[in-house]
């Protein structure tokens, strides 16, 4: 990686000026209160009490903040801060902070940069605005951010400004979390907990703490930054509500792993050191499937970690484009009928030693250990897949699931061919025998040999095993990972507390009784494995009889939030309480509503102001040619062309204006709904779909209006920049 510093000039070699090449191990982190920094900043007794604090979730004294608060301000001011603030995760989706400068008056005229332990732990922005779900009033002002020590604290570069930034949760002044980051904090903290107890259970003693790991691939588009704020559709809700495909789309598959465009290049160059600054691992770059797509994957990190990591990523995504005078696009649809973006969450268990415990070992023990939590995991979301589903449930991710770029709504989960037999054969008794390639024996003549990385991947399966991960296929691109990771903590730490209960009530022989009990448990969960073709409609068939769920839209798979068994799970193990859970299906309905009038909204304005006067000026030119025609050349002239081209002009244009004027009836005839749900689902059914009947309207007269005259960048300019 290269950075450009300035020389001097007597290092200039006459008048060509030379760049320095700077390793990335050099800087990587600079922008970061990392750990290497916090044991160079602070004292050795107070940098023990903090990592203490930290791995062992204890309470941090006052005194030892203060110590911590000093050295990072003096850091921060060192690197040009001003201000520092608590950064966020409310439940836009987005991130929040509230600046605050480090000067305090100490006389008239005099300031000094302070900055407390007080201060560091705990803030108090306004909340009111935030959404609650009904958990607070919007006169109800006062909430509380919290510092999580988990993850480091970094400075932020905006123009000029330069700001310490403190990851922090967010909840109410009664205790309620009001965030994301919150209910991922409390899953680490169960899942742990669960796995430490099921890792004792087995015999593994030496383990104190387990925690998920993250490692989220990032999928986005790039376009002009012109073009885009000619697309009022772009600039508000993030995707084309009209726009009729090009000519040549990804049909003929040179753009995936293509060369990278020179402009896209520069862009990801300088997008990678602003992240490499911050201590976000980008490992991988490279063109996606459509045409101006593209993805960034990182390495793996503790999932608290991974999820400030992605927040940055995209917040730096967008910032960077800017500067290149491109605008990315993080939304899951941007371009219809073209490949909509994902974020594939590969998510796996590690324990404090760093063994990941998903990886196939080369003893009896480590094997029996994998195979109780590649089971505990399967029958995680066999019993929750309804959940699973819910938690990437969005009106944006509506229109890219069930595409042929992303898994459809069924979660089932793939594990390749071998696994699927052993377990297969661990169900009926039956030994395999070890070949050359089978290198893991499990030491019970009746629990067959596993190999590893013995399978294909399976792009088309929403959670599917790849090797020592499983790759969460179904969230979408612009959504926070928070979430969908609280709940795949939360449900397999359910899991291994079930299989652990079973096994001790089995007794005797722990490996014998971990046989038994997988024995059973492979006969109840097997309707979830499939490895099969995700796509075809034949496993929607067949996934119908096996019983599993098939939500296809949002408003009708996040009912899975408020159903007993989801409420009580999350309550028990201490993620959320009921009213929390409750608060956040109600946050998720309002935003697909709001997403959805947003749109339509659009779509009015579009169709109105832009389309309709472009067809009618069409219709103008024409006429006038046709009339024109008639007078040079008679009536016998040949104009029966231009005559269908003006009538199929004429048709369109009154379809738009009564669809349109049909979708507004039908929007203002849900306003008077006062359930949010039963609005929600009326919109979807109703309004949505018209919605769809009128851009093929819009896109037909796209093909016949005048290039000229067409008021909105279209696809082939906007995809096919360089």
């Amino acid at each position: 990686m290269k950075r450009t510093i300035p020389v001097t000039a007597s290092e200039r070699n006459y008048v060509i000026e030379k760049e320095k090449f700077v390793p990335v191990s050099e800087y990587y982190g600079e922008d970061t209160f990392s750990n290497k920094v916090m044991k160079e900043k602070l004292p050795k007794d107070t940098y023990k009490k903090l990592m203490e604090a930290i791995n062992e979730d204890k309470v941090l004294d006052i005194s030892t903040a203060n110590i911590v608060a000093h050295a990072m301000k003096e850091w921060a001011i060192a690197k040009g801060a001003t201000h520092f603030a608590h950064w966020f995760q409310p439940m836009t989706g987005i991130t929040a902070e509230k600046h605050d400068a480090f000067v305090d008056p100490v006389g008239v005229g005099e300031v000094v940069e302070k900055f407390s332990g007080k201060q560091l732990v705990q803030g108090e922005p306004d909340a009111s605005s935030f959404p609650s779900g009904g958990i607070r009033s919007t006169f109800e002002a006062r909430g509380y951010t919290a510092w999580d020590m988990s993850s480091p604290a970094f400075i932020r570069r905006n123009g000029i400004s330069t700001t310490l930034c403190i990851p922090t949760a967010f909840i109410s002044y009664t205790g309620e979390a009001l965030d994301k980051k919150t209910p991922l904090l409390r899953s680490n903290k169960a899942v742990s907990k669960s796995a430490v107890n099921m890792l004792k259970l087995l015999g593994n003693k030496n383990v104190k703490k387990v925690f998920s790991t993250l490692g989220p691939e990032q999928e986005y588009f790039l376009i002009d930054m012109d073009y885009f704020f000619k697309r009022q559709d772009l600039v508000l809700a993030g995707r084309t509500v009209v726009g009729a495909p090009p000519a040549k789309g990804q049909e003929l598959e040179d753009q995936y792993f293509g060369s990278i465009k020179e402009r896209m290049s520069s862009y990801m160059h300088d997008m990678e050191e602003e992240l490499f600054k911050l201590g976000i691992p980008a490992k991988t770059r490279h063109n996606e499937v459509a045409p101006s797509q593209f993805e960034l994957a990182p390495v793996f990190e503790e999932a608290n970690l991974a999820v400030d990591h992605n927040q940055l990523v995209m917040d730096t995504m967008q910032s960077v484009a800017r500067k290149h005078n491109l605008a990315a696009l993080l939304h899951e649809k941007p371009f219809a009928r073209i490949n909509g973006s994902g974020k594939h969450v590969n998510w796996s268990l590690s324990d404090n030693n760093g063994n990941n415990l998903l990886t196939p070992g080369n003893t009896p023990h480590d094997n029996i250990q994998f195979l109780v939590f590649l089971i505990a995991i399967v029958r995680a979301v066999y019993k929750h897949a309804d959940i699973l589903r819910a938690s990437v449930a969005t009106y944006a991710n509506d229109h890219r699931l069930g595409a042929n770029e992303a898994p459809p709504a069924i979660i089932s989960i793939f594990l390749g061919d071998q696994l699927t037999n052993i377990l297969s054969n661990i169900e009926k008794g039956i030994v395999t025998k070890a070949t050359n390639a089978e290198i893991i024996d499990l030491g019970v003549s009746s629990i067959p040999i596993v190999s590893k990385d013995n399978t294909d991947r399976n792009r088309t399966s929403p959670f599917a095993f790849t090797g020592n991960k499983f790759e969460f296929r179904a969230v979408g691109s612009s959504q926070s990972i928070s979430f969908p990771t609280a709940v795949i903590n939360t449900i397999v730490a359910e899991s291994l507390d079930y299989l652990a209960e079973k096994i001790k009530a089995k007794g005797g022989n722990i490996n014998k009784a971990v046989f038994e009990i997988l024995k059973k448990e492979i006969k109840d969960i097997k309707p979830i494995l499939y490895n099969g073709d995700n796509y075809i409609k034949e496993w929607e068939i067949e996934a119908g009889k096996r019983g599993l769920p098939n939500d296809k839209t949002t408003p009708v798979a996040l009912k899975a939030l408020i159903t007993d068994k989801a409420l009580n799970l999350f309550e028990k193990y201490e993620v959320l309480s009921k009213v929390e859970l409750k608060s956040r299906y109600l946050i998720y309905v309002e935003k697909y509503i709001k997403d959805l009038e947003i749109e339509v909204k659009c779509l009015n304005n579009i169709c109105l102001d832009q389309v309709i006067p472009a067809a009618t000026a069409y219709q103008k030119t024409l006429s006038q040619a046709i009339n024109a025609i008639k007078e040079a050349l008679g009536s016998s002239a040949v104009i029966s062309a231009q005559k269908d081209i003006l009538k199929t002009s004429l048709e369109l244009v009154n379809k738009i204006y009564s669809t349109n004027k049909e979708i507004l009836a039908k929007v203002e005839s849900a306003s008077a709904i006062h359930d949010e749900a039963k609005k929600a689902e009326m919109l979807c059914s109703k309004v949505k779909t018209k919605m769809n009947e009128l851009r093929e309207y819009v896109d037909e007269l796209e093909g016949i209006v005048d290039d000229e005259l067409w008021p909105m960048p279209k696809f082939w300019e906007m995809l096919f920049i360089s």
